[in-house]
């Protein structure tokens, strides 16, 4: 079901480690933008930080992207799993955090907390990523992350030194 018109706004955590991060993310990014049901508002720059949880891997390429659509939040999320396979990402793979191709992450819609099976906004771990925090704080450092406090507070918080930003 999606809801009237393009009202709802959402943001997306996209990331990369395998086959040309960046390009992944670009990809990933431009799918989001070629949506009929989306509409691509504003994007972050593109993050490289080191893998979270498991550390023996590539390190990640990230970015947030602000949308406004017109889907529901479990629309939107399937939404995003369409995208994933369509770049090639298969969710075979049992381990969390391990490398892949593309992740879109459903991180905040509008400002609600959303407790359903298979979906939890804002990101369960949203609060204490750096690679998430970042590029959100550079799309908006008072946004509330709701339960939490605003991107800005939450990324004081939190030590960001392996995160920087790439040039593309």
């Amino acid at each position: 079901m999606s809801d009237a018109g393009f009202a709802r706004r959402a943001l997306v955590g996209l990331g990369s480690n395998l086959d040309d991060p960046v390009q992944q993310v670009v990809r990933a990014l431009d799918a989001l933008a070629a949506r009929p049901d989306l509409r691509l508002l504003r994007r972050s720059r593109l993050y490289r930080s080191m893998p979270w949880g498991r550390t023996d891997q590539p390190a990640f390429i990230n970015a947030v992207a602000e949308i406004e659509t017109a889907l529901a939040p479990q629309a939107l999320l399937q939404t995003l799993l369409d995208i994933e396979r369509g770049l090639g990402r298969i969710r075979e793979d049992t381990s969390r955090w391990g490398p892949r191709v593309i992740d879109l992450d459903l991180l905040l819609y509008d400002d609600r907390i959303i407790d359903e099976d298979g979906l939890r906004v804002p990101h369960p771990h949203l609060h204490e990523r750096a690679f998430v925090l970042l590029p959100l704080n550079e799309l908006g450092p008072e946004r509330i992350i709701p339960g939490h406090a605003t991107v800005a507070e939450l990324l004081d918080r939190i030590d960001a030194s392996d995160c920087s930003v790439i040039d593309t």
